[in-house]
């Protein structure tokens, strides 16, 4: 938690932002697993809530009323029986004076602040039982809730949360620590024979020991063209490439890594080749992205210096800008070059990515394989966290059926594509801010990405 200035002062500019009406922002319950004294631990908080609110304790929900120029805090305190098997929790009043909050009330009572006939600003939700909730004060349908959402709040939201304060960078950069020890404990223990389940298992054991856990499910996988491959019991397999994409949550912020390394330690020739056009796709996003650069063109960029690797080692031909325009390199890069992240790994996504990661100068592209999966477009401003994480994969069934259409024939060279359908995929990642004049890593240490530092750091181990 912050102090207690921080979460005054972003109610203040959230009431000049929204203007008038009642803000509610919800807080998370515990999710059951398959009953309810077994919740899924720790829970986690709504990330919108601890913006404003700062608390992490289940059952409460934030009113700000601009209107009548009140900020409320509704939840239960808990009872003896509670306490008996969850120990003692400060009252709902206690924490609303910890954020600054002076009006506090218990959940049954938030029904008297919002009601239908006032102008009810909510988020769009994403649990449940929030939605229920949403239903019982506003008659607002479930399937209906997400349109009815209020778009005003959505932008202030995401204008506020986009740029990051100092003390966000910092608790990122500590995060971005954590995420080091997960990644090179990974590369220690990568070998034939070990199962991607143990040494995933392993990664998680960092994020749980040294920070409130993983910022998503971890991916390690020997299947690196599977963009979300969970460990599974596969034994690790010499002459293979192992994928790691992990991150932490700490103090309430994330991290977002991934490396690729040989599972017996060193590339081949032909790895070598792949893993050097991603490695310098990865460094040139950094020398271009900046503040009012576009993160879109950013991606293209990137796009176009991977066509032109590509067509040196007879993966791909034609002219470069007409390929890229025609979409053909999403044949190996189908994803957006990064996303925004702070306090979720994928930033305010909820909120919709439209309204995150474009503005009303970039649009996004929902008709062309690849593009319309870039999340992050707009222009970059100081102050903005996003990712930079290009990757090429070789996914056989993309690869048979561009091949049995046709597709983009002009720009890829099928024969050779088919040498190379048990490859698999390579992806490096890193956490950059944008500053004032360009952008830099985020995170004290680099994770070992270059070639030789990742064959010496695993030989070492």
């Amino acid at each position: 938690m912050f102090n207690i200035d921080t979460y005054v002062n972003r109610r203040q500019e959230l009431k000049k932002l929204v203007g008038e009406g009642v803000i509610i922002l919800f807080g998370n319950n515990d999710s059951p697993v398959n009953y309810p004294a077994n919740a899924y631990a720790p829970m986690r908080q709504d990330s919108s809530f601890l913006y404003y609110f700062g608390q992490h304790r289940d059952g409460l929900v934030g009113v700000i009323d601009i209107d009548n120029d009140e900020e409320w805090l509704f939840g239960d305190d808990i009872d003896v029986e509670d306490i008996v098997w969850m120990g003692f929790t400060p009252s709902v009043a206690d924490l609303a004076a910890e954020v600054g909050v002076k009006k506090t009330a218990p959940m049954k009572e938030l029904a008297k602040i919002c009601t239908p006939d006032k102008k009810v600003h909510f988020l769009p939700p994403y649990r449940f039982d929030t939605k229920i909730q949403i239903m019982d004060l506003l008659g607002i349908h479930p399937n209906q809730q997400k349109e009815q959402a209020s778009l005003k709040l959505i932008k202030a939201v995401v204008k506020m949360r986009a740029t990051k304060e100092p003390q966000e960078i910092e608790a990122i950069e500590r995060a971005c620590e954590v995420g080091y020890m997960m990644h090179t404990t990974a590369q220690k223990l990568i070998r034939p024979g070990v199962t991607e389940r143990y040494i995933g298992g392993q990664v998680d054991g960092i994020a749980r020991s040294l920070a409130q856990g993983t910022s998503f499910a971890t991916i390690f996988s020997q299947h690196g063209e599977i963009m979300h491959g969970n460990p599974s019991d596969a034994q690790l397999e010499a002459g293979r490439l192992a994928l790691c994409d992990a991150g932490c949550e700490l103090d309430d912020y994330c991290s977002d890594h991934t490396r690729t390394m040989p599972v017996n330690g060193k590339f081949s020739q032909r790895q070598l080749e792949i893993y050097s056009i991603v490695e310098a796709c990865h460094d040139y996003a950094i020398e271009v992205a900046k503040p009012g650069v576009r993160y879109m063109d950013v991606h293209f960029a990137v796009c176009r210096l991977m066509t032109e690797r590509l067509k040196e080692l007879g993966l791909m031909k034609g002219d470069t800008d007409e390929a890229v325009r025609a979409g053909a390199h999403a044949m190996f890069l189908p994803h957006g070059l990064g996303h925004m992240m702070g306090m979720d790994v994928h930033d305010m996504e909820g909120l919709g990515q439209i309204y995150v990661g474009f503005d009303e100068e970039t649009r996004p592209n929902l008709e062309q394989f690849g593009t319309n999966c870039l999340r992050m477009g707009r222009k970059l401003e100081e102050g903005f966290v996003i990712t930079d994480e290009p990757g090429i994969y070789f996914i056989p069934q993309l690869i048979d059926e561009w091949k049995a259409s046709g597709h983009c024939k002009e720009f890829l060279n099928f024969d050779k594509l088919e040498t190379y359908k048990d490859f698999g995929g390579i992806r490096i990642e890193d956490d950059i801010l944008i500053t004032k004049d360009g952008c830099r890593f985020l995170g004290k240490q680099r994770i070992p990405y270059h070639p030789k530092d990742v064959e010496d750091f695993m030989a070492a181990k």
